[in-house]
């Protein structure tokens, strides 16, 4: 694996211009989940324009980006602030094409955006969360393509009770990246490779039920649900984990045990995995 997907040089000495797989992994996830909301919306006859569509993405994607970015600086401020030199702190804190994203902190500013947007358009909440879901699967799976390529979010070592018969699926990463850093030759597990499997299983899943007719926010809730579920149980593997208390409870899974049990709630009280009721043709007179 290599982060640098290809470098460009540059006349007059300057610094070649590189193209890396964890940045061109979420311009790839940004594409497709326009054109995947955009046919969605148009589906649930909801009335959004291809430019609302994109006013949609151009506030919300750089505010998740920043949530996201600004929740695992909180968790990791030791390795960003530098005594003495804001300079270099403020440097250490934007350059996320190193990676250091929490895709908790993106969620809940998404969300937050996701609010903001509907009552702005006049959208109702629900159907356009429905739409938006897929998309959102479908980049997470992507961007954990790129955390592997550039060698963050890895795992705990296979450890001697792995079978031996596995053990093809430990990855050694590549020199100076973060998961070489951590355990240089040792094989550990593709955390990021698991999750990207269980990403792309909820995406097809969603979009299994969407033409369903359940309850507007059946898709979003369940899609909160699910990958939640995920995370928790992938969080046990992985060795680069948030710490609410050091070695004893993990950021991300009280997080997803508490996005669990709302949204979870909010299907059963709501009852929105009863269908609607089929709306029979009107016949011509």
């Amino acid at each position: 694996m290599n982060p640098v997907l290809i470098e460009i040089p540059l006349p007059f000495g300057w610094e070649p211009v590189q193209i890396r797989y964890y940045g061109l992994m979420y311009v790839i996830a940004i594409i497709v989940g326009i054109f995947l909301t955009r046919r969605e919306a148009t589906r649930k006859g909801l009335s959004l324009t291809l430019d609302d569509i994109l006013d949609f993405v151009l506030i919300t994607v750089p505010v998740a980006i920043i949530g996201a970015r600004l929740y695992y600086v909180a968790f990791q401020w030791s390795n960003f602030y530098v005594p003495g030199n804001a300079m270099k702190t403020f440097i250490n804190i934007v350059a996320i094409w190193e990676g250091g994203l929490a895709i908790h902190g993106g969620i809940l500013a998404g969300l937050l955006m996701l609010w903001v947007y509907c009552r702005w358009k006049r959208v109702p909440l629900w159907q356009f969360a429905d739409a938006v879901a897929p998309s959102m699967i479908l980049g997470q799976a992507l961007g954990r393509f790129g955390n592997f390529m550039n060698g963050d979010a890895y795992g705990v070592p296979l450890g001697p009770t792995w079978p031996p018969w596995l053990d093809w699926v430990g990855v050694v990463y590549k020199e100076g990246t973060p998961g070489f850093q951590q355990w240089g030759d040792i094989p550990t597990h593709p955390t990021m490779l698991y999750e990207m499997f269980g990403d792309l299983v909820i995406f097809g899943l969603l979009m299994w039920l969407r033409t369903k007719n359940f309850q507007d926010g059946f898709i979003a809730a369940l899609y909160m649900v699910l990958y939640s579920f995920l995370r928790f149980w992938m969080e046990f593997l992985r060795a680069d984990a948030l710490w609410l208390v050091p070695d004893v409870l993990r950021a991300a899974q009280v997080i997803s045990v508490i996005l669990f049990v709302i949204f979870g709630a909010f299907i059963v009280m709501r009852r929105l995995y009863v269908r609607k009721p089929a709306v029979a043709p009107s016949s011509a007179s």
